[in-house]
This record gives C-alpha cells, sequence and structure tokens, in this order.
C-alpha cells in the first residue's frame, strides 16, 4: 500500500488533550486600528530575542503581528548605532511593529513620529517590563502605578502616530497588594490606544507560577477596545483556550517560540480548524538553527551573532536525547562552521520529545521584590518622568514584560 502523504498530526499535552480545534467563524481577525492580523496572534517583545531576524524566521512559519524587541526612546534619538540596528527593518516586512521603552511623554512622541516617517506600521509601549534596574527607576511595569503619567504617555504617542496604532503591554501590577491594570488599561482607552496587552503575572511573579487568566477576561469585560492575552501560550491549543476562557481578542506568545519558531505554524493550523502537524525531528530543528544562525551573523556580523547563537542552541536542543551533552559542545561555538560540526553524530530522525512542549526556554525568573524608587509611592497622582536610566546598549541584555 502507497504511504499516505498527509502530515502527521502534531504533540499535545495532558492539558490541551480534548481541546477542539477552532470552528469555522469562532474567532475573528484581530483589530488594531486599521490592521487586521489572522491569525489573532502577536510575537510578544523579548529583549534580545525579537530582532529581524528570528521575526523573519517566525514569519516564515507562520502569521500574525511580530513585535521587535524593547527600543529604548533615548537611545534612538540619540542616534546610537546599536539601537538604530534593532529598531530597522527590512522591505518583506511588514506590517512592521516596534516596541518602545521610555518613561518621558516628549521622548515617547518624538521616537514615534520617527518611527512613523520610517514607515513602520504599529507601535507598542513597555509597561511591564519587571527588571530590578528598570523599575527602581520608575520604569516598566513601576509606570502604571501612575495613571496620570500613563495618560501622558499614551496621549503623546497618539498624538505623534498620525493614525498608526499605538498598543500597550503591561503586567496585572506590582505585586498582589498593587494592582494597576484596570486603571492603566481605562485609562490608555480614553487617550486613544488601540489595544492593550496583558501578560497575566505582577512584576513580583518575575515568570513564576501560572498566568492569571482571570485577570484577562475581567479587563476584556471592562474595555471596548481589543485586549490580548500574554502568559502560558506554550501550545497553539493554549491560545484557543485562552480566548474561549476569557474571550480576549487575541494572544500574545513569548517564551513558547523560544527555539520552536514553527509554533506559528500550529497556530495558524488550529486558528484555521486544522490539525497541527508535527514539530520537527532533531535534523530538521538543526537546520533551522543554521538558518537562523546564518541570518544572525548577516544582521549583527559574525562575533556578536555567534555569542547570540549559544543561547539559541539550549532553546533548539531542549529535551532532545543527551541535549546536555550536545548544549556543551554548542555552547562554545565560534563560527558557523563550528556550529554545523557541532550536530556531527546526532540521530536525524530524533522525534521532537513530548517534554519540551511545556519546556520553559529564556527567563524562568523566581518570584522577586520589586524595587521602586524611593517615595514613588507617596504620591500617585504624580506626573512626573522618572529619570531614565540606560542607553540601548545595555537595554538588550534585559527582559522584556
Amino acid at each position: 500500500m502507497e504511504a499516505s502523504s498527509a502530515p502527521q498530526p502534531g504533540l499535545r499535552s495532558e492539558v490541551n488533550r480534548d481541546v477542539p480545534l477552532a470552528r469555522p467563524g469562532e474567532f475573528a481577525p484581530l483589530a488594531v486600528g486599521p490592521l487586521r492580523v489572522w491569525p489573532p496572534v502577536v510575537l510578544a517583545p523579548m529583549a534580545g530575542v525579537t530582532n529581524y531576524p528570528f521575526r523573519t524566521l517566525c514569519r516564515r512559519f507562520g502569521a500574525g503581528l511580530y513585535v521587535s524587541e524593547m527600543i529604548t526612546a533615548r537611545g534612538y534619538l540619540n542616534g546610537n548605532r546599536r539601537t538604530v540596528l534593532l529598531a530597522s527593518s527590512r522591505e518583506d516586512e511588514s506590517p512592521r511593529s516596534v516596541q518602545v521603552y521610555s518613561s518621558d511623554p516628549k521622548d515617547a512622541g518624538e521616537m514615534v513620529a520617527r518611527l512613523v516617517d520610517d514607515g513602520v506600521h504599529h507601535v507598542d509601549i513597555n509597561f511591564g517590563c519587571p527588571v530590578r534596574k528598570v523599575t527602581s527607576h520608575g520604569g516598566g511595569a513601576a509606570i502604571p502605578v501612575k495613571p496620570r503619567l500613563v495618560a501622558a504617555l499614551a496621549r503623546s504617542m497618539v498624538a505623534n502616530a498620525r493614525g498608526v496604532p499605538v498598543t500597550i503591554k503591561m503586567r496585572k501590577g506590582v505585586d498582589d497588594t498593587l494592582l494597576t491594570y484596570r486603571e492603566a488599561g481605562r485609562v490608555a482607552q480614553e487617550e486613544g490606544v488601540a489595544a492593550v496587552g496583558l501578560h497575566a503575572r505582577t512584576a513580583a511573579q518575575h515568570y513564576s507560577g501560572e498566568a492569571d487568566w482571570s485577570a484577562i477576561g475581567d479587563l476584556k469585560s471592562r474595555l471596548s477596545i481589543p485586549v490580548l492575552g500574554n502568559g502560558d501560550i506554550w501550545e497553539s491549543f493554549d491560545a484557543l483556550r485562552m480566548m474561549r476562557e476569557t474571550g480576549c481578542d487575541g494572544v500574545i506568545v513569548g517564551r513558547g517560540c523560544l527555539g520552536r519558531p514553527w509554533l506559528f505554524r500550529e497556530l495558524v493550523q488550529a486558528f484555521d480548524g486544522r490539525e497541527p502537524e508535527r514539530a520537527p525531528n532533531l535534523g530538521e530543528v538543526r537546520e533551522i538553527l543554521l538558518e537562523h544562525a546564518q541570518a544572525l551573523v548577516e544582521f549583527f556580523g559574525e562575533v556578536t551573532a555567534m555569542q547570540q547563537v549559544r543561547k539559541w542552541c539550549a532553546w533548539y536542543t531542549k529535551g532532545f536525547r543527551n541535549s546536555s551533552y550536545l548544549r556543551e559542545r554548542l555552547q562554545r561555538v565560534s563560527s558557523l562552521a563550528e556550529l554545523e560540526a557541532g550536530f556531527e553524530g546526532i540521530d536525524a530522525a530524533e522525534s521532537f520529545p513530548p517534554s519540551a512542549l511545556r519546556a520553559h526556554r529564556g527567563k524562568s525568573g523566581r518570584s522577586q521584590k520589586v524595587s521602586l524608587p524611593l517615595g514613588y509611592l507617596d504620591d500617585l497622582e504624580d506626573a512626573t518622568p522618572p529619570c531614565e536610566l540606560f542607553d540601548a546598549a545595555e537595554a538588550e541584555a534585559l527582559e522584556g514584560g
């Protein structure tokens, strides 16, 4: 009998064993201003990750809105070479999306104006970064503590965007005693923001524990603009469950796609009502990693690119047999030739391991005490921009919100 050429079905974890595929018409395209995004999926901005090479690779596998890593307004306006490179794109990227980091309305507005002049189609602002160096200076997840500052930043960006949609991405709050997402969402909507993304953890949680999807549903019930849910999207079926449980308008995919850009293919298939096909085997993963590494070299140059490739090697190979030995070899590569040689002797036919479906990659993060500026909570109505703390070169080393 002739073998079937139909794609082999993919893996499902136990939590998603009985989740049905999307029904025809069950979900609508995500509307972000004039943009229509199908499937309703957004790549989370992640520092040191969502540069042009990775966004391009993800786009090759699927579809959605692919956001740049966090770009500091101060560095961009000062013409920092590294910042300008990270904010850059190519003609093949459309729609083009950039996430801005700033706590100064003037800088944020000016940066948006320049980005729009440069052809950007969507701008997001980071109100969610939980990193101590950021929050201790009143940035990232500390900004929503002060609704008037949120309003000033949103107002300035929207005014300078000239019709290009502006969105915000935030967390539930600083910690469980200081939840900020409801008021920040309300204020952002009043200032003309096109959509709100909510990572359903507090800054204190960092990336620990489970995301509280109920907060996403709560925010959706309070706003008329689209709400995007973020947190614990490891499989395409998680996205379906989140949208059904919360009523949100789209999902934001973060750590689940690290070393797994084909997740966007699976998302397209699940939202189209088709069973996602199998994940790549180890030999196919090797080819994807080599393609990714080549693109990084072309974008950053070999020295910088190969420094970045080492972390990607760990993410791509996680869960495969003898992966610790393989990663040990790959952690020392300094050229594309060494990277390719590092895979010698592997079992190319080894299937993608089920244990790796929900394996955490990137920052796992323990819970933490969030650092805020001295006296920051004394006057929550204060809209004075906090002091900017770092330039763009430093920002790349931080984890996005």
